[in-house]
């Protein structure tokens, strides 16, 4: 993988190929970012540079054998580890077994969760884990000489699964090999070993902008613009995220959103009974990413009526519409109460309770809401 195919961290890129060039790449390092925002995919672009044999300035060729091989997952000197299961009762879980399902994992899907890798080799509730034995053979294969004569990379996706056997490599973390990176990626670093934390140099990633997964989703995935821009508002910071709502998330939210808030604002029984029939007959996934949707336009028509000037990173029919809404000028308590109605219906929905009398309860309150009113529920 090039470093110009990983979405944004521009901020990590650059200091990762700085420490390169300046000859001070530690040996030990630690990528921590929330799921989907790239974490994997820049050790991978890390790899591939650190392999490359015509590196240009900012990245690698991409057409030399080094290049080829990593983008394969199969350079002699790329050691691969990443939590597994046992394939049958009695053995032991160990990455080797899975290494060509995980080619095929990270070559669909460089920006999938655990969760995701766990369902991909049929997992199930099982929980996977690195093992002590998958520890010391890590050590034992680092103290090996380079296949190419060159470095060793050892890749650890998702340290957090090494558990307290991960004290097997404190020695090899803190002095490996000579040309050897031990190269980690963890999401969340409360759950890894404060001593393998302490002696690794961490490179934290920051959540990707609306702007970055929209541009990428539609360059990469040829989703389009508006779709695109509708998944990224909702993706919170994630690429993963943002493909999963695309696959759940079937069209525009903008022109169901027009149509309840038209029966709200307008008293209009009618357009609200057939939206909420409409609306019921999608999927729960559907229903819940409209509501997020409608929270992310009502935060920005809040933004607008109290900060002047504020431009919302919206495609212009969104942001005309979040403008409507703030000429209202509805007291910031309403938003405040539309969003938490909003949240008790999408937590119903989540625990299937009957969609469609939860959407027309929701719009019930919203014709409340906006007229100053609350729902009053007798028992």
């Amino acid at each position: 993988m090039h470093f110009s195919e990983v979405t944004g961290q521009s901020l990590a890129k650059k200091g990762l190929l700085n420490l390169w060039h300046s000859g001070k790449l530690p040996h030990a390092l630690m990528i921590t970012g929330k799921e989907g925002t790239g974490g994997l995919p820049l050790a991978l672009a890390l790899a591939q540079y650190i392999f490359c044999e015509q590196k240009q300035e900012h990245d690698s060729c991409g057409r030399c054998a080094g290049c080829v091989k990593v983008k394969k997952l199969a350079h002699p000197d790329l050691h691969l580890s990443f939590p597994s299961i046992p394939p049958k009762p009695g053995t032991k879980a160990s990455s080797k077994i899975y290494m060509n399902e995980f080619r095929d994992f990270v070559r669909q899907s460089p920006y999938g969760s655990t969760f995701d890798w766990l369902q991909f080799i049929n997992a199930e509730n099982k929980q996977g884990n690195i093992t002590a034995e998958e520890c010391r053979d890590i050590i034992e294969t680092l103290n090996m000489t380079a296949f190419e004569g060159g470095y060793k990379v050892q890749l650890i996706w998702r340290p957090e699964y090494l558990g307290k056997e991960g004290n097997i490599l404190l020695k090899l973390i803190e002095e490996p090999p000579k040309q050897t990176l031990i190269l980690m990626i963890a999401e969340d670093t409360e759950d890894v070993l404060n001593t393998i934390l302490s002696r690794t140099q961490q490179v934290n990633l920051l959540p990707l902008t609306i702007t970055e997964i929209t541009d990428a989703l539609i360059s990469r995935n040829q989703v389009e613009p508006r779709r695109a821009g509708q998944a990224a508002q909702l993706a919170e910071g994630s690429y993963n995220n943002a493909l999963q709502l695309l696959h759940y998330t079937g069209s525009d939210l903008l022109l169901p959103l027009r149509e309840w808030f038209n029966g709200i604002f307008t008293n209009n029984g009618i357009t609200l009974n057939k939206w909420v029939e409409d609306m019921g007959k999608t999927g729960r996934e559907q229903q819940k990413n409209f509501l997020l949707f409608t929270q992310q336009l009502l935060g920005h028509a809040l933004r607008m009526m109290l900060i002047p000037g504020y431009a919302p990173p919206l495609p212009e029919d969104e942001a005309g519409f979040a403008g409507k809404l703030a000429q209202r000028k509805f007291a910031p308590e309403v938003y405040q109460k539309m969003d938490t109605a909003i949240n008790q219906t999408i937590h119903h929905i989540e625990r299937n309770a009957h969609s469609k009398t939860q959407l027309l309860y929701l719009s019930i309150q919203m014709q409340y809401l906006i007229q100053g009113q609350e729902l009053k529920v007798f028992v």
